[in-house]
């Protein structure tokens, strides 16, 4: 009959074996994709060298009171905040309301200023773009996609360069939300590797993520059993 300590050796051995059988593969995955986000510059990935983010210098806040008090923006509803900028060398006025709309409306004037369409949009990524940007397609976005989930209605501009650079441009704000490049979507790949989520690509709570990280802990711990129990031990010599 097995001692207590045999039966201890025996099931952590078996424990061992088959955990890592069933997630040595995703460890190999996660130590891999880990390594190649690591190595992959985060400036390149955000696209920092191809385009701009950055706006103009703000424009003062002296036209705040006389902007607030018109009648047309007051009849928008309780502002939040307001942001005074350039948009295509025009100054404006960028009102979030209570209720989180935005309004852009001209600074000068106080009106409010049209949807910004397709030209616009990609008059603003070819001013964002560094170097000589090359042709480009713009097309309109209204749903969410792997690579843009901001604030929708967006334009997407996407230029005919190396990196198949994509630049989505906000339409009610006309601000930059994202730069998604070749580089970015080979760091996507692995991010989704790692997290385990291969659609969308975000969700760092999966079941299949949780349950290979406690695969992983009851790894680790019978492995630890076996190095305990594996460990050589010196005898005591005999006296007398």
């Amino acid at each position: 009959m097995r001692s207590r300590r045999a039966r201890l050796h025996v099931g952590a051995s078996r424990v061992h074996k088959w955990l890592a059988l069933v997630i040595g593969a995703q460890l190999l995955l996660w130590f891999t994709s880990g390594l190649v986000m690591s190595l992959l510059p985060i400036e390149r990935v955000r696209g920092e060298h191809l385009v701009r983010r950055e706006q103009a210098a703000s424009l003062p806040d002296a036209l705040l009171p006389s902007l607030l008090d018109r009648p047309d923006v007051r009849a928008l509803g309780p502002v939040k905040a307001v942001t005074f900028r350039m948009l295509l060398d025009r100054p404006v006025a960028e009102l979030t309301l209570m209720d989180d709309r935005v309004r852009l409306l001209d600074a000068a004037s106080g009106r409010p200023l049209p949807a910004l369409d397709a030209r616009n949009a990609e008059a603003i990524a070819r001013s964002a773009y560094v170097g000589s940007p090359p042709s480009a397609r713009v097309e309109r976005v209204l749903d969410p996609i792997t690579e843009y989930k901001g604030r929708l209605p967006a334009w997407r501009v996407m230029f005919e360069d190396r990196e198949a650079t994509r630049v989505y441009v906000d339409a009610a704000t006309g601000r930059i939300g994202a730069v998604r490049t070749g580089t970015w979507r080979l760091y996507d790949f692995f991010w989704a590797l790692h997290i385990m989520d291969w659609k969308n690509h975000e969700d760092f709570n999966t079941p299949w993520l949780l349950a290979f990280a406690a695969g992983g802990l009851l790894l680790a711990l019978a492995g630890a059993v076996l190095l305990f129990m594996r460990w050589p031990r010196r005898r005591r010599r005999a006296i007398g």
